[in-house]
């Protein structure tokens, strides 16, 4: 932790006061693996706060607002109590959350709404989410289920299970031997999780994942999030009419986030870790 000057936004930028960020894999691969522009840097990707200065007409001081910023691209990390952000990056926070809540929406759910346009599931289909209720799988099991498609989750642990059939995940179980065979049209991986002969023949299979691509699989591919502020919208609008839940599992305070880096990687949460100011 440092103390940095305060900064000024230039054109087209607003000056944020973060109320909340949150944590995810790549923050924590980032800072393990020394990966990115190089140290010191800040972190993180999600923002969530409130308008101090603008020089754009589209946001004004008390503004509640968030965004997704692509940390590693842009060098724009979000762990920081006062932020001059792109205005393009950013769009109006959801009103039926707080925005300790709401940090928790931006990353994985870009990430869970792009991964189901590359999959492009459709009413009939069988999908498959690992990691149903994680950050990323447990908005993408939502998401899935909106295009009509009948959507099992695997899980790490057998108490997952509850919470990802709270969120519309039919067959839900944390063995891979448990899923049935060739009963996939598609799988979308967020946990590093071979599906076995789950997939069906000719199936789509898409990951997230830091791991090798499943050489058996001829369909699979990887999907890297992008910054979008027309989806990042959408996914307030689902929020706001209550088609789609955040979950937060862990709240920690920033000056703490040794600490919260340590509960994130040792998993079992049902929901994201989020960092507050």
């Amino acid at each position: 932790m440092r103390e940095v000057p305060v900064p000024v936004p230039a054109a087209g930028e607003v000056l944020v006061r973060t109320i909340a960020s949150s944590i995810n894999p790549v923050d924590w691969k980032t800072r393990a693996w020394d990966r990115g522009p190089g140290f010191p840097m800040t972190l993180g990707w999600d923002l969530a706060g409130v308008v101090a200065d603008s020089t754009v007409s589209q946001f004004t001081p008390g503004d509640r607002v968030i965004a997704m910023s692509g940390q590693l691209a842009t060098g724009l990390g979000t762990w920081a109590d006062l932020l001059a952000v792109p205005a393009h990056i950013l769009t109006a926070a959801p009103t039926r959350l707080c925005l300790v809540e709401a940090a928790a929406l931006p990353l994985a759910g870009l990430t869970a709404s792009q991964a189901l346009q590359a999959l492009e599931p459709v009413a009939g289909e069988r999908i498959l989410v690992t990691g149903a209720v994680g950050g990323v799988g447990s908005l993408a099991v939502q998401l899935a289920r909106r295009s009509g498609a009948r959507v099992d989750g695997l899980v790490s642990r057998l108490a997952h299970v509850p919470a990802a059939r709270e969120l519309g995940a039919e067959l839900v179980t944390d063995r891979v031997a448990d899923l049935p065979a060739a009963a996939y049209d598609a799988v979308f991986d967020t946990a590093s999780v071979h599906p076995g002969p789950a997939l069906m023949p000719g199936g789509r299979y898409l990951s997230i994942t830091d791991d090798p691509l499943p050489a058996d699989i001829r369909s699979a591919a990887k999907i890297q999030v992008r910054e979008d502020v027309r989806g990042l919208a959408g996914l307030v609008s689902m929020v706001d009419a209550n088609e789609l839940r955040v979950r937060v599992g862990a709240y920690h305070r920033v000056d703490d986030v040794r600490r919260a880096h340590a509960v994130f990687e040792a998993g079992g949460l049902v929901g994201k870790v989020v960092l507050t100011f």
